[in-house]
């Protein structure tokens, strides 16, 4: 991997280190060709807008993470029926496609591109904004009028160097574009990618993979990965035995080391979790906020795009 380089101005948090902690006994049953953990990190709390996060990694831990270069989870905010929209103004984005994925809730995003809707529970987004566009995002219409739970992920996907300034577009995903398991030990849903067997319908520019599952009480799954590609896995819910006998607790991730296939999996009480990676870019990644490119130059004609109106007008959106 290529080292990423920061320019004043790049708002770019990290993780922080987790203690190591080990069960005694295992759940697991360990093999020659599981992949090794290269560090178990904690997610940190801050807010964008008004909305409460969790972060597990902004533009840092890059050899690990690659493809994906942002992972936000939000909420769970409990809100209540007629208070004011948990909110982010309109920004822009280019160079990365955020995705959004809903584990409970309403969103409602609005871009530059002329599309203005709610997005809902299993339901999955891509903000491709290539060479630049704008969006608002916030709590959904049903949640204001009923209240509920409000929760989910926003994690960005880098986009290679050779689409960077492609033309933007969204693209949203229901459970008709995922694939499904369910058996005694886990239940699953792939979001991007293959999983023995069950397998997405989005295409990407690279190859990436997305899974949320959910172990079963004294449940198990081993998950083939090809040993070249990144993998990554986040505790939502519950407690999860690694390799290695590594303890997982909630908000923390599991990064993890190439060179091996299997991951393997283990919950005494049940956790839900997600599981990611993919083929690492091996590119130089500039960030400056919302614009993640490859030089300097590249960014300074990303914030002058932005400047002169070419990704849209930011009042239109809002």
């Amino acid at each position: 991997m290529k080292r990423r380089e920061m320019i004043k101005g790049s708002a770019i948090v990290g993780a922080s280190l987790a203690a190591s902690k080990k069960v005694s006994a295992s759940g697991l049953y360990q093999s020659a060709s599981e992949r090794k953990i290269h560090q178990v990190l904690d997610a940190s709390r801050t807010k964008v807008g008004t909305l409460p996060i969790l972060r597990a990694f902004a533009g840092n831990q890059l050899d690990h993470v690659s493809p994906y270069v942002l992972f936000d989870e939000f909420g769970p905010v409990d809100v209540k029926a007629g208070e004011a929209p948990l909110r982010v103004d309109a920004h822009p984005h280019a160079g990365v496609t955020p995705t959004t994925y809903f584990f409970e809730g309403t969103g409602h995003h609005k871009d530059s591109l002329d599309f203005d809707f709610e997005i809902g529970k299993g339901d999955f987004m891509l903000f491709s904004s290539g060479r630049g566009a704008i969006h608002m995002e916030e709590s959904g219409d049903l949640l204001h009028q009923e209240g509920g739970l409000y929760h989910g992920f926003q994690i960005w996907l880098n986009t290679p160097a050779k689409y960077k300034f492609a033309p933007p577009a969204t693209l949203l995903y229901g459970d008709k574009d995922m694939g499904s398991l369910d058996n005694e030990d886990f239940s699953a849903k792939v979001i991007l990618g293959e999983l023995l067997g069950a397998e997405a319908k989005v295409d990407l520019p690279s190859p990436a993979f997305y899974y949320h599952i959910t172990l079963k009480p004294n449940g198990r799954i081993d998950i083939p990965t090809d040993p070249t590609h990144n993998a990554f896995v986040y505790l939502v819910h519950g407690a999860l035995e690694a390799a290695d006998k590594q303890q997982v607790t909630e908000h923390q991730i599991v990064l993890y080391e190439r060179g091996e296939s299997w991951i393997k999996l283990f919950s005494e009480q049940g956790a839900e979790l997600l599981v990611l990676g993919g083929q690492p870019l091996n590119e130089t990644v500039y960030s400056y906020g919302p614009f993640v490119m490859n030089n300097e130059e590249q960014i300074q004609q990303c914030i002058h795009n932005y400047r002169t109106g070419k990704m849209g007008d930011p009042s239109r959106v809002n």
